[in-house]
């Protein structure tokens, strides 16, 4: 009986078994890691992209947002340049007849025809002012009010009670409910008389009972 001698290279060695077993897994591994590489390296990419596309979506909110204010404050010094010129316009005419008042003084006319003349300028500056919404203020024979008056003198008067507008210096003017001017006034004090009134009536009321 002949004897069967095993070569030792028939069969693979358990070791070698491993190391290909080990080498195939290496390779996947690599496989996955290149594979998650590349989805970050995507997901940047993107995130890039959405940041590039908000930015460019600010600079273009802030640049029309500017532009409107520039058209808002062209527009207001419009109104306000048109507002003007409307006033000014407007206080033109009366310009001219104080000019032909002037003249007619000067060439020797009338005087009561001058008389006229200003007193009708004065009337249209009036117009002019009420046109704005301004009206003078009702000053002599009112109480006087710190709100409406300055007053600039105190005067003694048996005619007006004490703290009475007695004399204007010149008018107050307000535009709407405010005061635009307040009107220089002299104003009545207590001249002492009314308490000496006062006091003669007492004594005489004391007599008759």
């Amino acid at each position: 009986m002949t004897k069967q001698h095993k070569h030792p290279h028939e069969h693979p060695a358990d070791g070698d078994s491993g190391q290909d077993e080990a080498f195939h897994q290496g390779d996947g591994g690599q496989a996955s890691a290149g594979g998650d590489s590349d989805s970050l390296q995507a997901q940047l990419a993107e995130k890039e992209k959405e940041i590039a596309e908000l930015k460019d979506k600010y600079l273009r909110t802030l640049a029309e947002s500017e532009n409107a204010r520039k058209r808002i404050r062209q527009q207001s010094e419009e109104s306000v340049r048109i507002q003007r010129e409307s006033i000014l316009r407007d206080l033109l005419p009366i310009i001219d007849n104080l000019e032909r008042a002037l003249a007619a003084a000067r060439d020797g006319t009338d005087p009561k025809t001058i008389l006229d003349g200003v007193q009708m300028t004065v009337r249209a500056l009036l117009d002019f002012l009420r046109a704005q919404g301004v009206t003078p203020v009702a000053s002599v024979g009112q109480a006087f009010d710190p709100a409406r008056h300055e007053a600039v003198d105190h005067v003694a008067s048996d005619a007006h009670p004490p703290n009475t507008v007695v004399d204007e210096f010149h008018r107050g003017y307000q535009i709407g409910e405010r005061i635009l001017r307040p009107a220089r006034v002299s104003v009545a004090k207590d001249t002492g008389t009314n308490r000496r009134n006062d006091g003669e009536n007492d004594a005489s009321d004391l007599d008759n009972n």
